[in-house]
């Protein structure tokens, strides 16, 4: 028979994990390369949700620097999302690595 106390613990929990992940999906970072010339949005469930492109770093006779630099601010972006995630739901588990969450 299962102790009623873990599973309450269990429900808690959930409870809370629930709560953290719906409240990522409300946070954003933000990140930028090229000293400002591109700064992303990115979401607490790690999706894309701005672009800002200076016109200053549109130049047409260089469109891979521009792409290097969207790609650069993408990148930091998601990561600092990844961070954000797991600290947040790392408080909650204890640092258990469970996964799907992150």
């Amino acid at each position: 028979m299962m102790d009623k106390n873990i599973l309450r613990q269990a429900q808690q929990m959930q409870a809370k994990l629930l709560k953290a992940q719906e409240e990522l999906g409300e946070a954003t970072v933000e990140a930028s390369s090229g000293g400002g010339a591109v700064t992303v949005v990115v979401s607490g469930h790690q999706q894309l949700c701005s672009i800002k492109i200076s016109p200053e770093a549109v130049d047409p006779d260089d469109i891979e620097m521009l792409e290097d630099l969207v790609l650069t601010a993408v990148n930091e972006g998601i990561e600092k999302a990844r961070e954000l995630a797991a600290s947040q739901l790392g408080a909650i588990t204890g640092g258990l690595n469970i996964p799907g969450l992150t």
